[in-house]
């Protein structure tokens, strides 16, 4: 392993364990999407760590598929609101589903494809660079990077768990901005539907990645 791809693999590691632990603990939603961040960040190193086309077009792919996931997450979180004044308690979001029932489903839908959770396209945007790590012969990284997504699918699915199963009905207003709420929905929509357009990104990051590791 040369000595870039050993600074890029600590930097990876490093941004996977030290986001998805931080966001663990925290209470306000967009403090806890920020961490995450920082923990999809290392997945996408990964990518670029292996060094190789197959690595980059993954590292490409995630980063597409990681952006479309967060515009919706955050036109749900722009849209948490109560009696207009805008909300950032996770707690707010307490049997939120009975409020609001499809902005809920689109919030799941775009968290559990955060996780990683198949068959959702964030389910493959980690496969594929997990899978050139280990092609690469970079199998402990994969593994790191694993755990590190388990760790991750904690937060995540203690929103889902706070929304459908929460003490209390949510007192955010189930109204909103028709913008966000359509910027959530059609991103969920892409997680589900967007399996059948994979290929349509593949080609175009194939290319670029050819073109950057020469």
């Amino acid at each position: 392993v040369g000595d870039w791809q050993q600074i890029l693999a600590a930097l990876s590691v490093a941004s996977m364990f030290l986001g998805a632990v931080a966001a663990i603990g925290q209470r306000n939603i967009k403090r806890l999407m920020a961490y995450s961040s920082i923990a999809h960040m290392g997945f996408a190193l990964m990518g670029l760590t292996a060094g190789t086309v197959a690595g980059v077009e993954a590292m490409l792919i995630y980063l597409v598929i990681y952006v479309t996931m967060n515009v919706g997450t955050f036109a749900f979180i722009l849209s948490m609101e109560r009696d207009g004044a805008p909300v950032v308690e996770i707690s707010a979001l307490s049997l939120y589903s009975r409020r609001s029932p499809t902005r809920a489903l689109a919030m799941l839908v775009l968290l559990f494809s955060l996780a990683g959770v198949p068959p959702l396209v964030g389910f493959f945007a980690k496969y594929s660079v997990l899978l050139a790590a280990v092609d690469a012969g970079l199998a402990w990284l994969a593994v790191l990077g694993v755990i590190a997504s388990v760790i991750g699918a904690f937060y995540y699915i203690r929103i889902v768990y706070i929304m459908y199963f929460g003490d209390e009905e949510s007192e955010l207003d189930a109204g909103g901005s028709t913008v966000l709420a359509g910027f959530l929905v059609v991103s969920a929509a892409m997680m589900l539907v967007g399996l059948w357009n994979l290929a349509g990104i593949e080609g175009p990051a194939a290319a670029a990645a050819a073109t950057l590791v020469r």
